[in-house]
């Protein structure tokens, strides 16, 4: 993924109001990520521990999705497998749900996905983010293919949500 600005992200929510893009928390810290390991850009807002935001680029343009999690998530303890990048985690899976775009979401309509709670997928696809023993299951697909199937996982979700 190529390295996206503050002003690129803050444009690319298709999910929220621009108000309310404006006023949520982009990390400070852009420069310094990954984004040669990063197929999107996932964080959580310090400030509200149940809002997560990506950021995508999806046909050579940003997409941005606003997210939701669930607070009872943070004491879950079973072995959960995030449905994006197929890695299993004890506690650190969360659901987030996402308004759907436009008048659909307006009316409360959202799409939810179980993903790592940290949105630290293409890290743990590429092992360079341990998620502890058993997290990877045993494959025969190549790195490549692995990260593939991370990409076309976020971009089925993406399509929900602007469905």
């Amino acid at each position: 993924m190529r390295p996206l600005n503050e002003r690129e992200i803050r444009t690319a929510f298709v999910n929220c109001t621009k108000g309310e893009a404006k006023r949520l928390s982009v990390p400070h810290d852009l420069a310094d990520r990954p984004w040669d390991d990063l197929d999107f850009l996932g964080w959580r807002d310090p400030q509200a521990p149940d809002r997560a935001y990506l950021a995508v680029e999806l046909d050579g343009r940003p997409v941005a999705l606003a997210l939701r999690s669930s607070s009872a998530a943070s004491w879950q303890t079973r072995r959960s497998m995030c449905s994006i990048c197929l890695t299993t985690h004890t506690g650190g899976v969360s659901l987030m749900v996402a308004a759907k775009a436009g008048k659909a979401g307006q009316q409360g309509n959202s799409v939810g996905v179980y993903i790592c709670s940290d949105l630290a997928c293409p890290l743990y696809v590429r092992g360079r983010k341990d998620a502890g023993v058993g997290a990877r299951l045993p494959e025969s697909l190549t790195l490549e293919e692995k990260i593939q199937r991370t990409a076309a996982n976020l971009a089925a979700f993406v399509a929900r949500v602007t469905a």
